[in-house]
């Protein structure tokens, strides 16, 4: 089996920034509904991150499931570190953990809105 000439471009990008959504569409036009709730949540906490959409190749879509060993995209990474997907996020962010991992990392966000989110779920439940 050949390797996958798109693993040594995702490695650059998840180096190179310090989050990056692999997804479905990009942020302003998500073409899958995880795709959609990760970027939304991010968007939403105001965290800066780059998108890369993996339709553009079959080599991306598939390089970045083999980079990760994560049969699913979305993709959430944090200063390189695979955070997970949108299920993962989702939790992470009513549980405060998406917080404590951002803070971490040294990863601007807005914590008013976590809180709000984390609120309003409670609310609703």
């Amino acid at each position: 089996m050949s390797e996958n000439p798109a693993l040594a471009q995702i490695e650059e990008i998840v180096k190179g920034n310090d989050v990056v959504l692999f997804m479905k569409g990009v942020k302003t036009m998500p073409q899958c509904g995880f795709s959609a709730k990760v970027a939304q949540i991010l968007q939403y906490l105001g965290v800066e991150f780059k998108d890369v959409n993996v339709l553009q190749s079959n080599e991306m879509r598939q390089g970045i499931k083999d980079y990760a060993d994560w049969p699913t995209i979305p993709q959430l990474y944090v200063k390189g570190e695979f955070v997970g997907g949108a299920d993962i996020v989702t939790e992470m962010t009513l549980s405060g953990e998406l917080d404590q991992l951002l803070e971490a990392k040294g990863v601007a966000y807005d914590k008013a809105r976590a809180e709000e989110i984390r609120a309003h779920n409670k609310a609703a439940s």
